[in-house]
């Protein structure tokens, strides 16, 4: 008998192609997952489907598009009939301080992270079950406060309430509504928003220095702890955003 804790099930992580949504879909697909994977850019997304190998399907969307979400809807469905596990981890920021904000920084950064998010799982939902499993990646700049992040903090903020609004809503159909809040993890993302290497340098020292454990956390890090949120597991967890952090915004 196997003892994979995803056997059968059906899932999507959005933003799967790179980072910690890769990370959580290799995890998925040695648990006995079947995986859709988003990602805007079909290169990278084509490899990383290709590196995931049999489990893994990819699907070239944009979540900040609601036409790509209704297609991703439609592939889902036609595909595979319903949804156990939604990884709603896509996200992007643009840094800058309060002051130099633009318009279009502030559309991009809403659009992707509060807007994308939620009519992902808005268009989504409806293919769940009871025993259906939603996480939402947040981040503990959803608590503190950080120069030059205001518009992205405020964004995973509002993911963190809607986290809540949506355990309300679904608890009586049996869908479980969870955050999970990462630290500084060691991926891409900060070459993606344009600081130069000397900034990440000077960044990963401080974050370093904050974390009582010493250390940034993995992409593994993470998948581990999606994994539980997804799983039997966690049966009876929902509404809460937990942290992935090494203890930086616990102390």
């Amino acid at each position: 008998m196997s003892m994979n804790k995803l056997d059968g099930k059906i899932a999507v992580i959005t933003g799967g192609s790179a980072g910690m949504g890769f990370a959580t879909a290799k995890l998925f697909v040695q648990e006995g997952a079947q995986v859709v994977v988003t990602g805007r850019d079909q290169a990278t997304l084509e490899a990383a489907v290709q590196e995931i190998g049999q489990g893994a399907d990819g699907f070239h969307g944009d979540i900040a598009k609601l036409e790509d979400l209704d297609a991703l809807r439609a592939h889902v469905e036609s595909r595979y009939g319903r949804l156990d596990i939604l990884f709603a981890n896509a996200g992007g920021a643009r840094p800058g301080l309060f002051e130099e904000v633009t318009d279009a920084d502030f559309d991009f950064t809403a659009n992707t992270n509060f807007k994308g998010t939620f009519f992902t799982i808005q268009k989504l939902i409806g293919l769940m079950g009871s025993g259906g499993s939603v996480i939402l990646n947040t981040s503990i700049q959803g608590v503190r406060g950080t120069a030059g992040l205001s518009v992205y903090s405020a964004t995973k903020a509002a993911l963190r309430s809607l986290a809540r609004s949506l355990t309300a809503e679904y608890g009586a159909k049996g869908i479980r509504i969870n955050a999970m809040a990462p630290g500084y993890i060691d991926t891409d993302i900060m070459r993606k928003t344009g600081l130069s290497e000397e900034m990440i340098r000077e960044m990963n020292r401080q974050a370093i220095d904050l974390t009582p454990l010493g250390r940034k956390g993995t992409g593994h890090d993470i998948a581990k702890t999606v994994l539980f949120l997804a799983s039997d597991d966690s049966e009876f967890i929902t509404g809460v955003e937990l942290t992935v952090d090494g203890g930086w915004a616990q102390v």
